[in-house]
């Protein structure tokens, strides 16, 4: 896992997108500027929650999450992204 010194803050998660696929299942190489933006990844810090929400999820976890959903953030080079735990679709 990642070292990174951020806590979200409420319901919200901080999730590592996986890498864009660099080939299709026949074997032919995607160029980057045709590369889907990637709607899963990998949770890396989760927020205490609220007295409403419970936090289902937990660090490790690899979740799908909406297209638009979170904002994008970068610490340290790396991009992530932060979002409310109501915008991931699922645990997979």
């Amino acid at each position: 896992m990642s070292n990174v010194k951020v806590k979200p803050l409420a319901d919200r998660v901080l999730v590592e997108p996986m890498e864009a696929e660099e080939k299709t299942s026949s074997g032919i190489y995607i160029p980057d500027t045709a590369k889907e933006k990637p709607q899963k990844g990998t949770i890396i810090a989760v927020g205490p929650g609220t007295k409403d929400v419970n936090m289902e999820v937990k660090v490790g976890d690899v979740v799908l999450y909406g297209k638009y959903a979170g904002t994008e953030i970068t610490i340290d080079g790396k991009d992530y992204l932060i979002m409310k735990q109501s915008d991931i679709l699922a645990v997979i």
